[in-house]
């Protein structure tokens, strides 16, 4: 018997043209012995299938049938195979036939019979995607097949994940036992979910998982010690080290987003947008942040004109429904939506969405006041302009949205520039309250614009514009207009003529072309002047006598349109007539002459001059007379009036109330020249005039040499101090007379012209500065 049931299959490969082949063996899983009649009619039962497969030159052909028996093959055989199944005969004989479920392999340790051994396995198509595919007896080891395979699908499975490999390095020589290091796992940490999650290839150190259960969700990280030992890994002769290999369970797509309710509930105004109406909470338990965490929703039903997204909050997951398109109450009261949930990842192989995976939202829509509407803005209408006050235009309604709530909807105006218009409140009937005018400042392209409002009595009202448009279509109501208004022309007839055109505030064809013509009263206008026509819009007009007087001419053009029915206007034009010099130019005499200047108006402007030269002068003597006037006045005032010794100047340095211990008797008007000359020096009043020699104070050159400058100060310096006529105050210093008289005076001049009825009591409440004021004044009737 075979330990294994299966198809052995052999395939290989020619290397060289000789024919010296490689081969390789793969178990092909089929329920096996099956038995078919050879050649000679003996029943033949083939326990295994060779299909060979040679590659040779790019093509995959039948070639030559290799001299290996059944039993080279599957060298495991326990017992010999009958001759006739030794070789086989033809490679085509039989047919392999279709895989059924059952026996795959049988798994069995040299050391089952010691001690009781358990089996599992793990790796893909047993507790990895595809799950469930391959089954184990624990306790025999034998390996099931659960459900049909399809090799197109997939064409090989490992039952066991290589994790990492470990290597130990030993300085003896590799090639004896001192050298030879061996592997072994001492211990695991978590113990869960078994203890022996791992094993080692004692020789390379190849780390691979012999246990189900890793799930990253429950144990994230193992930590392994590895025994490394040398002799072959006898540990009674050998010498050992030990490492730690960290094993991080990585992570994978094998948990499904689940809401956490299957219902969930918002409500958003109607005509909101941006607005979040609902958080969908979700539960996954891989790894936060990760392409197998990040949720991604989607709206499976229920919103087919796409008011609403659900965009995913990069914090916690959770959907968050929004407006993206305003709703309407008045369409669409509620909205039931089946939002679905799901990875960035895909799910692994074999996982399924979970029936949590979808939920259902309803999200009700609240009824606002909505404002009123004008269906058709900006409205646009035609009529020609003049139309008569109160007539009716048209009618400028609006509409309210809110169909389920009983409401008034009333007009009013909210921009009327010239305020031609009137709306009804109730019906918005529009009807004119003036004339229309085409040519206003107020129309622009022929189009006059008004602004109205609607506005319902909800709570809170809620109002709408709109605007309407008036396009006026154009009529004869303006007569043309003469230009240019002024000219000027030889008084000789010339090739000077006047150029003429007209305006018209109309458009076409209520504008030219334009007849010109001269009037028949007065007649002078037609002798003296004449018209000719250039084109529609042009005309010459010039002098129809040989000469005519310099002066300005009145001549009046009558102008008509070519509109139905016509408009004429007769306008003034102003022509100057003027003599000319040979190049037909006006000369200087004849521009002033045409102006109408004559000999009495030249000469009125002459006088006027004459009489402003004379007001001038007067006005110069009097302001130098009495400039002298000012000069001539005495500095000297009645000393009975001088009232300076209570007046103190608080700015001064000294000379103040309590510095008053000199004799002020020798500050009063002198009475006599002696007494003045008699004077000690440097005691006069400041306001006094000089009566002494006055000082010599040198004379500056008009170009000083600059070594000059500090003798000039020093003699000035000494004059100064010399100076009789020196002010007794300390701080106050007069280096120069400037002459007699002042033009400010002195106030000791002014004269009281204060009548007896007059009160001066209030100075004493004015404080102690004011009390000599006060009892010369307010007390002097007591005294």
């Amino acid at each position: 018997m075979f330990n294994s049931a299966g198809v052995l299959a052999i395939s290989y490969r020619p290397e060289q043209e000789q024919g010296t082949f490689s081969v390789s063996l793969r178990i092909q899983t089929c329920p096996l012995p099956f038995c078919t009649d050879d050649h000679s009619g003996a029943q033949v039962c083939v326990l295994a299938l060779v299909f060979p497969e040679v590659w040779r030159e790019g093509h995959l052909n039948q070639g030559p049938r290799p001299s290996q028996t059944i039993t080279e093959a599957l060298p495991w055989a326990s017992s010999p195979l009958p001759s006739s199944l030794q070789t086989l005969s033809s490679w085509n004989a039989v047919s392999p036939p279709p895989c059924h479920l059952g026996l795959t392999g049988h798994i069995r340790s040299d050391k089952d019979n010691d001690i009781p051994i358990r089996y599992s396995i793990t790796g893909v198509g047993a507790d990895q995607p595809p799950m469930e595919v391959f089954s184990i007896d624990s306790m025999s080891g034998r390996m099931y097949v659960t459900r049909p395979m399809d090799r197109e699908e997939r064409a090989s499975y490992h039952v066991s994940t290589y994790v990492m490999t470990v290597t130990a390095n030993d300085a003896d020589d590799a090639t004896t036992a001192n050298g030879m290091v061996r592997y072994r796992i001492v211990t695991q940490t978590p113990q869960s979910p078994s203890q022996n999650m791992f094993t080692i290839n004692s020789e390379t150190g190849d780390i691979v998982t012999v246990a189900a259960g890793l799930d990253r969700e429950k144990v994230q990280q193992y930590m392994v010690i590895i025994q490394a030992t040398d002799m072959e890994g006898n540990l009674n002769y050998g010498l050992s080290n030990t490492a730690t290999a960290i094993i991080t369970v990585t992570d994978v797509n094998d948990n499904p987003p689940e809401f956490t309710a299957s219902t969930y509930a918002g409500e958003v105004p109607e005509n909101r947008v941006e607005m979040v109406v609902a958080n969908l909470t979700v539960m996954d338990r891989d790894q936060p942040h990760s392409p197998n965490w990040n949720a991604v929703y989607r709206i499976i039903s229920g919103d087919p004109s796409g008011h609403f997204s659900v965009r995913t909050d990069p914090t916690t997951n959770e959907g968050m429904v929004t407006v993206v398109k305003a709703v309407d109450y008045e369409l669409n009261r509620a909205f039931m939506l089946t939002v679905m949930v799901s990875n960035q990842a895909p799910l692994a192989s074999g996982i399924q969405m979970s029936f949590q995976s979808t939920a259902g939202v309803t999200i009700s829509v609240m009824d606002i006041n909505e404002a009123p509407y004008f269906p058709s803005n900006h409205k646009l209408i035609r009529l020609e302009e003049g139309v008569p006050t109160g007539t009716v235009l048209t009618t400028f309604s609006a509409v309210d949205p809110d169909r389920f709530m009983q409401q008034a909807v009333r007009y009013s105006k909210l921009s009327d520039p010239a305020n031609w218009l009137h709306i009804n409140a109730t019906n918005g009937q529009i009807s004119t309250a003036a004339v229309l005018d085409r040519e206003s400042l107020y129309i622009k392209n022929n189009v006059y614009e008004a602004t109205f409002l609607a506005a319902d009595n909800g709570i809170p009202p809620a109002s709408g514009t709109g605007t309407l448009q008036i396009y006026l279509i154009d009529i004869n109501d303006n007569a043309p207009e003469l230009l240019p208004k002024e000219a000027q022309v030889c008084e000789k007839p010339s090739l000077n003529a006047i150029n003429i055109t007209a305006a018209d505030a109309d458009v076409d064809p209520n504008i030219g072309p334009y007849v010109f013509e001269l009037p028949f009263v007065p007649a002078s206008v037609r002798n003296n002047w004449t018209v000719t026509r250039l084109n529609g819009d042009y005309a010459q007009l010039s002098l129809r006598v040989l000469h005519l007087e310099a002066g300005v001419y009145d001549v009046p053009i009558t102008v008509t349109d070519s509109g139905n029915p016509p408009l004429s206007h007769t306008s003034i034009i102003k022509v100057k007539v003027c003599p000319c010099d040979d190049n037909g130019d006006c000369t200087t005499v004849g521009a002033v002459a045409a102006a109408g200047l004559g000999t009495g108006a030249i000469m009125a402007i002459l006088i006027c001059i004459v009489m402003l030269l004379t007001m001038v002068l007067l006005f110069v003597v009097w302001m130098k007379r009495r400039e002298k006037e000012r000069h001539t006045k005495q500095l000297l005032i009645d000393p009975e009036d001088d009232v300076r010794d209570n007046i103190l100047k608080y700015d001064e340095e000294g000379g103040g109330e309590e510095d008053q211990d000199y004799d002020l008797s020798q500050l009063q008007q002198p009475e006599a020249m002696e007494h003045v000359l008699s004077k000690a020096p440097g005691v006069r009043r400041v306001d006094e005039r000089p009566v002494g020699a006055e000082p010599q104070y040198p004379v500056r050159p008009v170009v000083p040499h600059p070594g000059d400058i500090g003798d000039f100060i020093n003699e000035g310096l000494r004059a100064a101090d010399n100076d009789p006529t020196a002010p007794p105050y300390d701080s106050l210093l007069v280096f120069d007379y400037e002459g007699s008289g002042s033009t400010a005076g002195s106030v000791s001049s002014l004269d009281s012209s204060s009548s007896g009825d007059q009160d001066y009591d209030y100075l004493n409440d004015w404080g102690p500065r004011f009390k000599k004021l006060a009892d010369m004044y307010g007390g002097g009737e007591e005294d």
